[in-house]
Order: structure tokens, then sequence, then C-alpha cells
């Protein structure tokens, strides 16, 4: 009977503490959904995905709504910018600065007008003898850079068709020719003082046209004047009496020459000679009637 007992309490006891032994065992509760847990250590971080729209685009330049061609006002071409990038003109370039000039061509310029430039290069200008162009008046600086522009659009192939002397921006052509001439494909060009041609076409439209050429364009009327032609000789002024007496004289003659100053002329006349023939008549006639007082 105690032994019966005995097996009991140690089943009993046994059951216990298996028990036990699995509820110490059972794994935590996992955690909740909501809770982030941590990367691991020895795991690379994935990059977060891009989002599924893309992102904002920089403002396009071009306008939603384009203006009316009638209405669009384009500027004007920029001639120092061209010459600046081209390379090579800075001499030139501080020229038509300094004597405002490009404010000249920049106002042709901006209402249509059409131009033609040569531009010097800056060993041109290094090829001219020392202090030339400090030796200049702020005028003549003007004249010579004027010089240097035709004011009108010429393509390279349309250069035959000018008339010499060219006549530029400068002046007159007496004290600032320059004759074109072409031979094939090549444009001389003669101030009388330096030839020089054409070596390159800077820049063309249909309004200007900007050529390179080698050397400074010297005008004569700057480097070599020339004198003045001499002015006509003015008309020699008439005595006041030799040309009243001439008017008086042509008059007559031109009364005389026509039909009705003639009659004039010769009733004129008939009117005297009836005149005297009546004061001669009557002349006779007191002599005659004093008689015959003196006989009674």
């Amino acid at each position: 009977m105690k032994i019966k007992q005995a097996l009991v309490s140690f089943s009993l006891f046994l059951f216990l503490y298996h028990c036990t032994t699995i509820s110490a065992q059972s794994p935590a509760q996992a955690p909740s959904k909501n809770q982030a847990q941590p990367p691991s250590k020895h795991q690379a971080q994935t990059p977060a995905k891009a989002p599924s729209q893309p992102l904002a685009e920089p403002p396009s330049q071009v306008p939603l709504v384009q203006a009316p061609p009638h209405r669009a006002i384009a500027a004007p071409t920029n001639v120092t910018k061209i010459l600046d990038k081209a390379g090579g003109f800075s001499v030139f370039i501080r020229l038509l600065k300094s004597t405002q000039v490009i404010i000249q061509i920049e106002n042709q310029l901006n209402v249509s007008n059409t131009l033609t430039i040569f531009a010097p290069t800056n060993g041109a200008f290094s090829s001219l003898k020392p202090g030339t162009l400090n030796s200049l008046s702020t005028e003549q600086k003007v004249q010579l850079v004027q010089y240097h522009v035709l004011p009108s659009f010429v393509a390279l192939a349309n250069f035959q068709t000018l008339s010499n002397p060219v006549r530029t921006q400068a002046s007159n052509t007496y004290d600032f020719p320059l004759n074109i001439i072409t031979e094939d494909k090549w444009v001389n060009i003669s101030t009388g003082l330096v030839n020089t041609s054409i070596s390159s076409t800077v820049y063309t439209d249909n309004q200007l046209a900007i050529y390179k050429i080698e050397k400074v364009l010297l005008p004569l009327g700057i480097f070599a004047p020339r004198p003045k032609p001499p002015a006509p000789a003015p008309t020699p002024l008439k005595n006041k009496n030799e040309t009243s007496s001439n008017s008086s004289s042509s008059s007559s003659s031109s009364t005389l020459d026509s039909p009705v100053g003639a009659v004039e002329a010769s009733n004129g006349l008939s009117l005297t000679r009836n005149g005297m023939v009546n004061i001669g008549v009557a002349g006779i006639a007191i002599i005659f009637l004093f008689g015959l007082s003196k006989f009674y």
C-alpha cells in the first residue's frame, strides 16, 4: 500500500517537473508588426526605393505661347561680341568703343540698315609705325574707323558689282577714296597708300558682313592729304547801267520785233509827222495874217 502511494507521488512529481520545464523553454512573443526592427550589423542596408512618380523637371526656356512674328523684337547683332569670339581683333574692338563708332553701327543695325565691315587684325595694327594711332586726333580716329565701314551689305560674290571709288562712312570719296578690284575669288582693296585683300569671312547674314583683312586701311585724307581742287570761278557781275541800258534796248528791240509793236511804232511816227505839218501850217497862217494887218 505504501509502495503504491509512493509511485503515485513520484509520478505526480515528474508530471509537475515536466510542465515547469516546458513553460521555461517556450519562445518569446513575436514583436508587433508596427514595431521597427533594427538592421543587422552584418547585413547591408537596402537603398530606399525611388518613388513611382518622376521628380519635377526644371522649367523650359521655350515659352508656352509664342509671340506673333510681327511683334517679335530682334536684338541688333553684337559686333564686338562677334569679333571677340572670332579672336585676334582686340585693338579694333578697342577703337570701335573709344571712338563710339560702335554705337553708330548698333543704331543703324537696329533700324534694319545694312553694313559691311573690314576688320583689321591685331597683327595689322602691329605693322603700323610706332605712335601712328597716338598721333591722330579724336576726329581722325573716328574717320579711320568709319573708313572701314561700307554703308550697305555686300556679299563676297558681289564686290565685282561695285563702282570705284567705293563710298565709305568716313566722308567724301575725294579725301577718302577706296578702290575694290576682284580677281577670280580674291577681293583686293586699295586706298592709294595701302593694298590688301580679304583673307576670310568673319560673319555674314542678310544684314551685316564682317571680313578679315591683314592691313589697316590708311586713307589719303588723314595720312597724305591732297590739295583741295580749285573752286569754280564765279560769274562776273554786270554793271547796273549796262544792265539797264541793255534791258531797255532789248525791250525796245523786242517791241519792234513783234507785229503789235511795229504797228504802234508806225502810228507814233505818223502822229509825229502830222503834228509837225500842222505846226508848220499854223505858223504860215500867223505870218500871213500879221502881214495883212500891217497892210491895212
